[in-house]
């Protein structure tokens, strides 16, 4: 109880002190639902004024160090990013598998499971994020703190300002880290191979998901000490908590069900079928519902989360109110795409789905995007209307989610090459591993329902979609739909490809429909990035960085997407630089 005490005492300070700061402001219209205060009835209603973040990791080549980044969302740009060339600061560890903020904002833990990789060490590392600017000032220096090799932390969770807990899925372990001391203080034994944690909002107890046993502990948070457990779950991957501390909801990949756990008494009280392969598991705090996704059956759920029944008799159980399938011919996806995490906006409007589709498949051998050659990933982000459930777009429901802003992406494209390590867990049976990337595309919403935010592995990149614009009480007879504002490029990974260091000399250049053809001997790959320099014709290309494209790739030349005006063959001199490839976001995160 002293813990918890502390814990709200500090974080009741943080904020005095975050409130007496300036703001940062963008107007925003903030749509009204129903149910609620007067004026505006969603409760608990963010003020458009208050500066706001949301956070991401992302992986790096093998054997070197992952990154995370802090995003201002009313700057649409990152203020924060590791890992840094100053050796002062500490970078993350290798293999990061998740990562979250402290309650009170003041610490982003991140786990690293860095010994699945020969002489990797585990780590759980914390920094400070940027608080009230709209400048890239930089996070906080990092801080580690080392777990016994072998633990492989792979979940981070915590509803306590001063305390974090983290599921080790090489030991069998949870952890819990004193937040102002960065010291493990308690360690237990649960179920084998942890995948997730829920604590519940009082703080009481402590949940947690083992994959490999098909158990659910449930613990005390004092002392880690085992209150109850339970078994036949098949595979559970994923547990969240109620707002009201009474429920714990419990997702089974293995039989594919969402299972209802009572708190009070630690008994299952229902269970309803949502496909096996079963993947992701959101809770919506303003519209209390569920929201279930499942790549293998393409569909997602919904449910409220109470309403339900037993037998037959009214009960305090979930209650699903939609099931919308992502298979081909489908209104949420036409050409058929797998699902995979959900969000919602905090004011009850609107949620998404970020899904994706990979080629070749089935009859298509090819990527049906021109701009990409071969094997492809095309990224979604389904949005839809909270109320009807329906698509908030219905003649073009997916949105595009590479933006020609940046030269990495050519106008019209909207796939991208495969990578190999953003490749999904297989389907079930197979199971998660701290190898595998659980989330090819994952999306979350800012705090203030401005913005929706979408990480593309395999692109490099986060995608940022204006939601603000799409509100239902802006002026004018035509609402804008959300749109795609830009993408924001991750840091840039270890390069281990021998062309990484093959700088090119160019020794001519022509540009026709928007793609530049440069003459150059040259070991470049498709899709590898390159910077252009020295040009004395061609000057406006000079500091261009530009991608290699599949077509048109030889070794005397080489194309990218550049647009520009038609150039014949125009003899010039200068260098094509090769840079390193970005790191791959892997989870975001929403902060205040």
């Amino acid at each position: 109880m002293v813990r918890r005490v502390g814990g709200w005492s500090a974080a009741g300070l943080l904020i005095v002190l975050w409130t007496a700061c300036g703001q940062v402001y963008r107007p925003v219209v903030i749509p009204c639902s129903t149910g609620g205060v007067p004026g505006c009835p969603v409760p608990n209603n963010p003020k458009p004024g208050n500066f706001h973040a949301v956070f991401g990791i992302t992986t790096n080549s093998a054997n070197n160090p992952g990154g995370a980044m802090q995003i201002d969302v009313s700057g649409d740009s990152i203020i924060g990013e590791t890992p840094t060339s100053d050796p002062s600061k500490p970078n993350l560890g290798n293999v990061p598998t998740y990562a979250t903020v402290a309650t009170n904002d003041a610490l982003v833990f991140v786990a690293s499971a860095g010994s699945v990789v020969a002489g990797g060490v585990d780590t759980i590392s914390t920094f400070t994020p940027v608080f009230q600017s709209t400048t890239a000032s930089g996070l906080g220096t990092v801080s580690t703190i080392a777990l016994p090799t072998g633990s492989q932390p792979v979940f981070l969770n915590s509803t306590e300002g001063n305390f974090m807990f983290v599921a080790n899925y090489g030991t069998n372990t949870v952890s819990g880290i004193n937040t102002t001391s960065n010291v493990v203080t308690l360690t237990a034994a649960v179920g084998k191979n942890p995948v997730s944690l829920a604590e519940l909002p009082n703080g009481l107890k402590l949940y947690v998901a083992n994959e490999g046993d098909n158990t659910v502990d449930s613990l005390n948070t004092i002392d880690l000490s085992m209150v109850a457990g339970f078994s036949g779950l098949n595979a559970p991957i994923s547990l969240v908590a109620r707002g009201d501390s009474q429920k714990v909801y419990v997702l089974t990949a293995g039989d594919g069900q969402l299972v209802t756990i009572d708190t009070a008494s630690d008994t299952v009280t229902s269970s309803l079928p949502v496909g096996v392969g079963a993947n992701f598991l959101y809770f919506d705090p303003i519209l209390n519902r569920l929201y279930v996704t499942n790549p293998v059956t393409q569909m997602v759920y919904v449910f409220s989360d109470t309403g339900g029944t037993v037998n037959g008799v009214a009960a305090d159980v979930p209650l699903q109110l939609a099931v919308i399938p992502f298979t081909a011919g489908s209104e949420a996806c036409p050409a058929g795409c797998m699902p995979s995490s959900v969000t919602a906006l905090g004011d009850g409007s609107r949620f998404y789905v970020a899904s994706y589709q990979t080629y070749p498949t089935g009859s298509v051998s090819t990527c049906p995007d021109a701009n990409v050659a071969g094997a492809c990933v095309v990224p979604w982000l389904t949005v839809f209307n909270a109320n009807s459930f329906a698509a908030q777009y219905p003649s073009a429901p997916t949105l595009k989610l590479l933006s020609p802003i940046s030269t990495t992406f050519a106008a019209t494209q909207y796939a991208v090459p495969p990578v190999a390590s953003c490749a999904t867990t297989p389907i079930y049976p197979a199971l998660y591993a701290p190898t595998d990337t659980r989330f090819r595309v994952y999306t979350t919403a800012s705090v203030d329902s401005t913005r929706v935010y979408v990480s593309l592995c395999d692109a490099g990149a986060v995608a940022v979609i204006n939601t603000t614009d799409a509100n239902v009480n802006n002026s004018g007879t035509a609402v804008p739909p959300d749109s795609l504002v830009l993408d924001l490029a991750t840091a840039p990974a270890a390069c281990q490809q021998a062309s990484c260091s093959n700088t090119a000399a160019i020794t001519a250049f022509s540009i026709t429909n928007n793609v530049v053809t440069f003459q150059a001997a040259n070991s470049f790959t498709p899709g590898q990035t390159i910077t252009i320099s020295g040009l004395s014709t061609g000057t406006y290309l000079n500091g261009a960085t530009l991608t290699v494209l599949s077509t048109g790739l030889s070794a005397t030349q080489f194309e990218c997407n550049f647009t520009n005006g038609n150039e014949s063959l125009t003899t010039d001199s200068g260098t094509a630089i090769p840079q390193p490839p970005s790191q791959n976001p892997i989870f975001l995160f929403t902060g205040q």
